[in-house]
């Protein structure tokens, strides 16, 4: 047989086979040629429930679902602990633990979003109290840059959601650069795009989504705010093509996929207790959430979202258990309305990252041998009530023959004086009320019970979200984060 039909039928199987596997195919420019996917957008979103311990995750748990239920954050498949303390101190603030999440580094109590050699000084303020001007000096340590300013000049989308005033430690510190938290009204400066003391590592069109309270030192004294300067910042960010809502009604009524950029201001100061909130006047912290996942989707190349339950730490700090367990149901309702609507695009969060966590624990405390209570209801004190004896049910007594809650705190403003005898009609309708301050062993200022250096749970879900695992410190979540979305 001749070799050359042997040949050719081998050069058609050849053909043939590479014709199959694409081989042949013209180049990715030629007509008819499929074009190459566009990458898909990676997306972050960062929890950070203020002052939310693990005693605080513990005792909401119970609050909403009974001891064998379970929170949202409770179901995130990677765990970690996160050390929380500061570069000068053992308990933390916020403003470095957030700004160490944030920037990577460890900065001292106060400071916000700069390096480590950066002393807090605090504003000068006249005879009121208002906060006049920024005394930090000329040469007080350096700008570090902040995980939104890295999206942002990679040409992501970036958002801020809070429950507390946007000028507040956390949030600041995603956006801002300051020798102390008290700044607010430089802060505030700080995101107005073009407009003096705009920080220009926003980009420049600035943060795309900000919603939260604080309007205060966004307006004049002669409006009512806190600004010496007479500048109308909001008006400023409408002339910046922002569309404002100042109440639930105005965010209800804007289409976030229609909105290029989003800023909702609705209160003066922090925005309500989610027990005492209007939704009429004030939209819940799931709303402001998923509404800035509307506006910061549109970006093809993907975002940075901040969201923080705020309202959690303030209420820890009155010792008011009951606002602070629900301000923690809150804030877990909003990640779990986040998990649902980042899979409506990305089923299975191969291009999201979403990051649960606190910046510091608080002294609450879960006292006794307290039988199992189940959730709280309208019949059930639940983790707010007396302790009971979980064999006999009876109600339980201290040295000096008085009930006492299942909750309190290593510091507060409720400390009984001398012998607690005085307390032996306390039961659970008082201690299970809204505005109830738990007692303490030791006795603080009203308002001021402290932070705690405990370490606190992160958990995570998502792109990148096996990274997490083991007890790490807080500047580490940062390299985390980056290296999980490419920034």
């Amino acid at each position: 047989m001749s070799i050359k039909p042997l040949r050719a039928a081998a050069g058609v199987f050849v053909a043939l086979a590479l014709a199959a596997c694409g081989k042949t195919s013209p180049g990715p420019d030629a007509p008819g040629t499929p074009s190459t996917p566009a990458p898909a957008p990676k997306n972050v979103i960062f929890f950070l429930g203020d002052g939310m311990g693990l005693a605080t995750m513990t005792a909401a748990r119970i609050y909403s679902v009974g001891e064998d239920g379970e929170l949202t954050m409770d179901t995130l498949p990677e765990t970690a602990f996160v050390k929380t303390f500061s570069n000068d101190a053992q308990v933390t603030d916020s403003a470095p633990s957030m700004s160490a999440y944030m920037t990577g580094i460890k900065m001292n109590n106060e400071v916000i979003s700069m390096s480590s050699n950066t002393t807090a000084v605090a504003p000068i303020a006249d005879a009121n109290g208002n906060k006049l001007g920024n005394n930090c000096g000329t040469n007080n340590g350096t700008p570090a840059t902040t995980l939104l300013e890295l999206a942002k000049a990679k040409g992501y989308a970036a958002g801020v959601v809070t429950t507390t005033r946007i000028t507040h430690a956390t949030p600041a510190a995603t956006y801002a650069h300051i020798c102390h938290r008290d700044l607010e009204n430089d802060i505030a400066a700080a995101m107005v795009p073009g407009g003096a003391g705009y920080n220009s590592a926003l980009g420049t069109n600035g943060i795309d989504v900000v919603l939260g309270g604080g309007s205060q030192f966004f307006i004049p004294f002669k409006d009512g705010g806190k600004r010496a300067d007479g500048r109308n910042l909001i008006n400023e960010m409408k002339a910046k093509n922002y569309t404002v809502a100042s109440n639930a009604a105005e965010f209800n009524a804007i289409d976030g996929a229609k909105t290029d950029r989003l800023f909702g201001l609705f209160t003066s100061s922090h925005m309500s207790y989610d027990l005492d909130r209007d939704p009429a006047k004030e939209p819940s912290l799931a709303d402001m959430t998923t509404k800035a996942m509307d506006v910061l989707s549109k970006n093809t190349k993907g975002y940075f979202l901040m969201v923080e339950g705020g309202r959690i730490d303030h209420a820890l700090h009155e010792t008011t258990a009951k606002k602070a367990l629900q301000d923690t149901v809150a804030f877990d309702n909003a990640i779990k309305a986040a998990i649902a609507k980042a899979k409506l695009t990305d089923p299975d969060l191969k291009n999201t990252l979403i990051v649960v966590t606190a910046d510091h624990d608080h002294t609450l405390v879960l006292n006794g041998y307290a039988k199992r209570t189940g959730k709280t209801s309208a019949s059930n004190a639940g983790v707010l009530g007396t302790v009971k004896n979980y064999v006999t049910g009876a109600t339980e007594k201290d040295l000096d023959g008085a009930p006492y809650s299942i909750i309190g705190f290593g510091n507060g403003e409720n400390r009984t004086q001398g012998n607690r005898s005085a307390m032996a009609s306390l039961d659970d309708s008082v201690t299970s009320a809204n505005t109830y301050h738990q007692e303490a062993i030791v006795r603080v200022t009203a308002g001021n019970e402290t932070h705690g250096g405990t370490d606190v749970f992160l958990g995570a879900i998502g792109m990148g979200s096996d990274t997490f695992l083991g007890t790490i410190d807080n500047t580490r979540v940062n390299a985390l984060v980056k290296s999980a979305a490419g920034l």
